[in-house]
């Protein structure tokens, strides 16, 4: 790998690594924390745990709805997005209100009760926490990337900012609006400290290393001795006794 001098397709090729690799390490830790920690009923109505819009939609992050309430205005919009409609038809719906439920035991009234208390446009304020904090065991995990692929201490913060700006523009192009949560960049801001702190220190403290190691090889001091004993030997002339550059020598 070149270590000095500008290369474009180096870089190029190192910033898709490193947007890759945080997608990947996303799309494996997103799925089980989700289906763990998350509530079953509103994760499958937005499409599961493996979804896209869990990586790719800010407002997932921020806990905010990813439908637009412009587009279902007014009671019967809800109630439309609230159930599940299948050729003109309502096939399934979660109550609205205590007189919507079905008559039932107890047991389901509860747990009717219980959907009907976190319904909003199918938003789930638990799965916005658990976005956040996998995207920030993510930003962690992205230090070995940054540590053994960039490995430049200045060129750290250069790439950090990349992969978060790049991210930034997917999302907006993505959900089709400006990313306006202060979590989500609170988020993107704390997993910038995180990459460019750890990862910097990491690899100044390699090249600190590698220049010890080369500043004590045992030959490159023999070698300065023995030109350092060749000028002075020079600089005895024919009138020098034979036992000062002895002596000298010795030195």
């Amino acid at each position: 790998m070149r270590v000095q001098g500008w290369d474009p397709v180096m870089i190029i090729c190192q910033i898709i690594t490193l947007q890759t690799i945080h997608y990947l390490t996303l799309s494996i830790l997103i799925p089980p924390f989700l289906t763990s920690f998350t509530t079953p009923v509103l994760l499958s109505y937005s499409g599961g745990p493996s979804t896209v819009s869990h990586i790719m939609d800010w407002r997932e992050m921020a806990a905010k709805p990813t439908i637009s309430k412009n587009s279902f205005p007014g009671v019967e919009g809800l109630r439309k997005l609230r159930g599940a409609w299948a050729g003109g038809k309502e096939i399934g719906s979660v109550p609205s209100s205590k007189d919507d439920q079905p008559q039932a035991n107890e047991g389901e009234y509860e747990e009717n009760k219980e959907y009907d208390e976190y319904w909003e446009y199918g938003v789930d304020k638990r799965r916005g926490w658990i976005l956040g904090s996998v995207w920030l065991l993510a930003f962690s995990i992205d230090i070995a990337p940054l540590y053994y692929l960039i490995r430049r201490p200045t060129y750290i913060l250069d790439f950090s900012l990349t992969l978060i700006f790049n991210h930034f523009i997917l999302t907006t192009y993505y959900s089709a609006s400006f990313p306006t949560s202060i979590f989500f960049w609170l988020i993107q801001s704390i997993g910038a400290i995180v990459m460019v702190v750890i990862s910097e220190h990491l690899c100044v403290k390699r090249e600190m290393r590698s220049e010890l190691d080369i500043g004590w090889q045992p030959n490159l001091e023999t070698g300065q001795s023995q030109a350092l004993l060749e000028n002075q030997d020079t600089t005895i002339g024919p009138s020098g006794s034979r036992s000062e550059a002895i002596e000298l020598q010795e030195r």
